[in-house]
């Protein structure tokens, strides 16, 4: 039996069972100057008919019986393009996978990238594709019984439901209890609410009526233990999370938000905060001391962080500016100001940290970056968080363990993982190609993070947003060096020259420090240095081969101006690490 929580090193994808093929997208959906591309995402949709009975219906079941969904996976041809692909084992018989060829998560997610695509341009075929995906989405969750406003995960091409897949996941039967899924449901409920409120409010009033029936069903269950605690490693830990995870309540809270923002009842807004409370209480330590600040995503577990919890920085974020809350606030920008550098310091954000950073890179955890700052960035107007979200979404265009870029603007498409190698897998899923959207969204919505984010692979930066520093190529140090990156006391970026200390003869210069340029924070001339994080080998242990033995500092100057140094050991790559075959998400936990 599979729990959610177990990160497993595969997929039970049939990798040989052909579903669809194809060999290029069209690069024209792209428009000049954007990041944002639906050409893959448009790919991986295919109609899906609705087999409507007592629980299972939708908006315009009987006049339409036909929407559309994502394929869950898409698999790399070796002469370009992809195919599409369910999950679980293939019967050529049937037709079925063990799975499904569509889930809940990723349609809701899907959803979300076309609703916000519509808004930001207006594209008619957004706002269709987002309507035909709300309308699947609805049709998989029950709409009466005993387990009404929970939702189904799978769904076969033929529009059977799978309740039960194989190999076997929690909750079984799939809506017999909250879930991701239900969590990501009312995410894209909430944001297509918003949008459609006022443009199509007979449509907008079917999303709130199954908005509510979801909340409902959370108030029974979750919501209906607010203000319990529970011990967890000698930690006190909130015990009315969505499936005990602030990774699944933050996406919640996401919706939630946007629900509250157009339609700030009490019954929403009372969900809200009690969400973002428990969510936020899972933040945690701080500069050296684990977590480093970041929001754990299990109540279980102190000692594990993983991608599948990037949301929460994000949603905490628009909780605090929804509902005022300055805890909200300094919870999120505790997660996004001390771990995310720590994330960028130490190669990018794999996967899990349990504590040492462990698995590969993909999307879903580079996204949560990237929009967790940007977030920060609109919530305190601080240029530092601005250009530190460009810096994070370095990572899609090569600042990343493979030094190659993981979304491609052509094509829209985005890799399902980078190994701790640097090995890429070129496959390109729904989940990743969603999130790598989600984050293109973000940043052409803010122009100064995406020419940076573009221009930083192999360089540096200096000059904070707005300051007529600007972004500077630099030459490239491949085997002498680093970048290293931090924020000031004011949210203020600064960034740092690449170390010239050459790794044979760093045991000699274990104190050697890269020198500052700093915007117009004025550090400088103030006589400060920042703190900064930075990443190096240490060749004085004798307990390890010098080049198996990394440790992350941070220097923050005494009062004599003086680095003073928090030390912490960080594991080196690991050639047997978990092989993702595609990148999977939480299916294969």
């Amino acid at each position: 039996m599979i729990s959610r929580r177990h990160l497993l090193q595969g997929t039970a994808v049939a990798a040989g069972a052909a579903v669809t093929t194809w060999g290029g997208v069209d690069a024209a959906q792209a428009a000049p100057g954007r990041l944002t591309n639906l050409a893959h995402l448009r790919f991986l949709l295919d109609e899906v008919p609705l087999r409507a009975d007592a629980v299972h219906t939708t908006w315009q079941v009987a006049q339409r019986p036909v929407a559309r969904a994502p394929w869950t996976y898409a698999d790399a041809l070796p002469g370009g393009g992809w195919k599409r692909v369910g999950g679980g084992s293939y019967d050529p018989v049937t037709g079925h996978w063990g799975q499904g060829a569509y889930n809940a998560d990723d349609i809701a997610r899907a959803a979300v990238v076309f609703v916000r695509d519509w808004e930001t341009t207006g594209s008619a075929q957004s706002r269709s594709d987002a309507v035909e995906l709300l309308r699947t989405l609805t049709f998989l969750q029950d709409a009466s019984g005993p387990y009404a406003g929970l939702v189904v995960l799978w769904l076969q091409a033929d529009g059977t439901l799978t309740p039960s897949a194989q190999p076997t996941e929690l909750p079984d039967p799939s809506d017999s209890d909250e879930s991701y899924w239900v969590a990501r449901l009312l995410w894209a409920l909430g944001e297509a609410y918003a949008a459609f409120r006022t443009r199509d409010p007979a449509f907008a009033g079917f999303l709130r009526e199954r908005f509510l029936l979801a909340l409902g069903a959370l108030e029974q269950r979750s919501l209906s233990r607010y203000g319990r605690w529970d011990i967890a490693d000698d930690v006190r830990v909130p015990s009315w999370l969505i499936q005990d995870g602030a990774d699944a309540t933050a996406e919640a809270v996401l919706g939630l938000a946007a629900f509250a923002t157009v339609d700030p009842q009490p019954r929403v807004r009372t969900a809200l905060s009690q969400y973002a409370e428990g969510v936020a209480a899972m933040g945690s330590g701080g500069t050296g001391t684990w977590p480093f600040g970041a929001v754990l995503p299990w109540t279980h577990s102190q000692s594990l962080w993983h991608a599948w919890g990037g949301e929460a920085p994000q949603a905490l974020c628009r909780a605090s500016a929804v509902l005022g809350d300055g805890g909200l606030r300094q919870a999120a920008l505790a997660d996004v100001g001390s771990f995310t550098p720590v994330l960028l310091a130490s190669r990018g954000p794999y996967n899990a940290w349990s504590p040492m950073p462990g698995e590969a890179q993909i999307a879903y955890g580079a996204e949560g970056r990237v929009s967790g700052l940007l977030a920060a960035a609109d919530l305190t107007g601080s240029a530092g968080f601005l250009q530190l979200g460009g810096l994070a979404g370095g990572w899609f265009f090569g600042a990343n363990p493979s030094g190659r870029p993981a979304y491609d603007p052509a094509t829209g498409a985005t890799v399902d993982g980078i190994e701790f190698d640097g090995r890429v897998n070129p496959n390109s899923g729904a989940e990743s190609t969603i999130h790598g959207l989600l984050a293109m969204l973000a940043l052409d919505a803010h122009p100064t993070a995406a020419a940076l984010a573009r221009s930083i692979t192999g360089y540096d930066c200096a000059g904070a947003a707005g300051s007529g520093g600007g972004v500077r190529r630099a030459r490239r140090r491949r085997s002498r060096g680093h970048a290293t990156v931090g924020l000031d006391g004011r949210g203020q970026l600064v960034s740092g020259r690449v170390c010239r200390c050459a790794t044979r003869r760093f045991g000699a210069r274990a104190g050697h420090r890269s020198r500052w340029r700093v915007g117009a924070s004025g550090d400088r001339a103030a006589g400060r240095r920042p703190g900064h994080e930075h990443l190096h080998r240490d060749r004085r242990s004798r307990s390890a081969p010098p080049a198996r033995h990394a440790r992350q500092w941070w220097a923050a100057p005494d009062r004599r101006g003086r680095d003073r140094r928090i030390v912490a050991t960080v594991p080196p790559p690991d050639p047997t690490a978990t092989r993702h075959s595609r990148g999977r998400d939480h299916h294969d936990r």
